[in-house]
């Protein structure tokens, strides 16, 4: 199973081969609308999940995600894509019920042994989510990728969007940042194996406890990060919200080793890379933010935390820093200071 490494065989790592938002937004924007009344949350705010109302008490949180190896130990690859698959129903407020495999993958070329172990870093996060994989889909294909589609449940009543963030709403991010700089360095040579493991870690942390604590504080917004960074994914926010953000770079929490390694221009990923120049439409950087801390803040994150607005007096009450807040503004548009 060491005999190749997954990752010269993945054209961009983890969610670093997500489409960039910039040219994935008018194509969504473009399709037709749904006029069903029980669809609570549809594309239009470019929210984590779908929620379909089947009753007063009960719908149900749909989501799909899969990727490319973003590193080369099957069993991780596996738990790391699960665990970002999941994100998006805590995301929503909800709790994961069922999972299908979504598999692309050369048996002939890499063999089952390795596809087994990657399954089973899937089976075992959906396991610790209380939740089951009940079957899937998969296909031949020369470069692998892996992911799921989640259903969840949730009360109509307890939805948490990324459209309902108020002006004077604190930020809070639940994971630190960095994982893609880190998985681009040790692709290219300039990371070791222990920067890695912390970014792993990371990335297998269930957001279960955090979507709690968020439910629990009354959060008024709340996405997580992924491949279009921190940025990205907080433009959509404030965007759906009709308010503005500002955030402090120097407060945003990051995976140890991942600030020097993005010192180094080699360490961007290529998704990171179209992060910053869509970044360049809505964000605003203050002179003092220095080029590392600019990178970071666009870097594409895969299985990151949760972001959520929420009311200063119970921003404490989350487990994150504090990195900014809602503002009045044109909306959508960010300040970083």
């Amino acid at each position: 199973m060491t005999a190749v490494k997954l990752t010269s065989l993945s054209h961009g790592a983890g969610c670093a081969c997500k489409v960039p938002a910039m040219l994935l937004a008018p194509i969504v924007a473009g399709l037709p609308p749904s006029s069903d009344p029980n669809l609570l949350v549809g594309t239009a705010t470019s929210d984590d999940a779908a929620v379909y109302r089947l009753r007063e008490d009960l719908a149900i949180v749909q989501t799909a995600d899969f990727f490319t190896p973003i590193v080369d130990d099957p069993y991780d690859f596996g738990r790391i894509a699960a665990t970002n698959a999941l994100s998006d129903v805590y995301a929503m407020g909800g709790r994961p019920v069922s999972a299908l495999n979504l598999v692309a993958w050369s048996v002939e070329e890499l063999g089952a042994e390795m596809l087994s172990e990657v399954l089973r870093g899937g089976h075992d996060v959906v396991n610790a989510a209380g939740a089951s994989i009940v079957g899937g889909h998969t296909i031949d294909d020369p470069e692998p990728k892996y992911g799921l589609a989640v259903t969840g449940v949730v009360d109509p009543a307890d939805v948490i969007t990324n459209a309902g963030g108020r002006a004077g709403d604190c930020l809070v991010l639940t994971k630190p940042v960095g994982a893609g700089a880190i998985t681009t360095a040790l692709k290219k040579g300039l990371a070791g194996e222990d920067v890695l493991a912390g970014a792993v870690e990371v990335m297998t942390e269930l957001n279960a406890a955090g979507a709690a604590a968020a439910r629990e504080a009354g959060a008024h917004a709340m996405t997580d990060v992924t491949g279009f960074g921190l940025l990205g994914h907080l433009h959509e926010l404030a965007l759906a919200g009709g308010v503005a953000a500002r955030i402090r770079a120097g407060a945003v929490p990051v995976i140890p080793g991942a600030l020097e390694l993005l010192a180094d221009d080699r360490a961007v990923a290529g998704g990171s890379r179209s992060n910053r120049r869509y970044a360049e439409e809505f964000a605003r950087f203050a002179p003092g933010v220095d080029e590392v801390r600019r990178r970071l803040v666009t870097d594409a994150m895969t299985s990151g935390g949760l972001l959520v607005a929420v009311d200063p007096g119970r921003a404490d009450e989350l487990p994150g820093p504090v990195i900014g807040e809602l503002v009045e503004g044109e909306p959508g548009t960010i300040a970083v200071i």
